[in-house]
């Protein structure tokens, strides 16, 4: 069964469409890649996918038990969140906050998770440090460990190689390829075909 679908999906901003008339599914195990220059519409679907935008006709649809809340996502980073003032381990634990719901501390069982994710992503030996003082590379590691802590199923990555120099570029579709062959499902959003092949 599938984890999410897009059926007749219309995406846009007020009334404004940017993309109309996408159908898919994605299964877990699958890794999509969604190409297109820039302001063809590849964010504005996948924040409708995530719920933050609503769509302006068709829907999307949640199965094999998946919850909207359950799918972890990388955003692009804006010169805001790179300059976001928390330890890495904070960043990561937050990643957990749809588990948690209204208690509020987070659980041992939270915690490990988180640990278990920054080690899973080489980051571990910086959870005590500044976000802020990561390099990009670091910043994108991070992040992922905290879209791991929100699912197993499903990762949405918008641009999630911007702005990496080569060397992180390839280490990052390495931790990517590595996460798609344990079974998560991946959909990522990119404006370049020779890096998204």
């Amino acid at each position: 069964m599938f984890l999410l679908a897009a059926r007749n999906l219309l995406v846009g901003y007020g009334k404004k469409p940017v993309a109309e008339i996408i159908n898919f599914q994605i299964y877990l195990g699958d890794y999509v890649c969604v190409v297109g220059e820039n302001g063809a519409g590849k964010s504005t679907l996948m924040k409708t996918l995530l719920g933050l935008v609503p769509p302006l006709g068709g829907e999307v649809v949640f199965g094999d038990g998946l919850k909207k809340n359950e799918i972890g996502y990388l955003p692009q980073q804006s010169d805001t969140q790179r300059d976001f003032p928390a330890t890495v381990g904070e960043v990561v634990l937050s990643g957990c906050q749809n588990r948690k719901g209204r208690r509020l501390f987070y659980s041992k069982n939270e915690k490990q998770l988180a640990a278990e994710n920054m080690e899973s992503m080489g980051v571990l030996h910086l959870s005590g440090k500044s976000y802020r003082s990561l390099s990009g590379g670091q910043q994108r590691r991070v992040l992922l460990a905290r879209a791991l802590c929100a699912t197993r199923k499903l990762l949405l990555l918008d641009e999630p190689v911007s702005g990496l120099d080569p060397q992180s570029m390839a280490g990052m579709y390495d931790l990517i390829e590595r996460l798609n062959s344990q079974g998560i499902a991946l959909m990522t959003i990119s404006h370049d075909v020779t890096t998204a092949v």
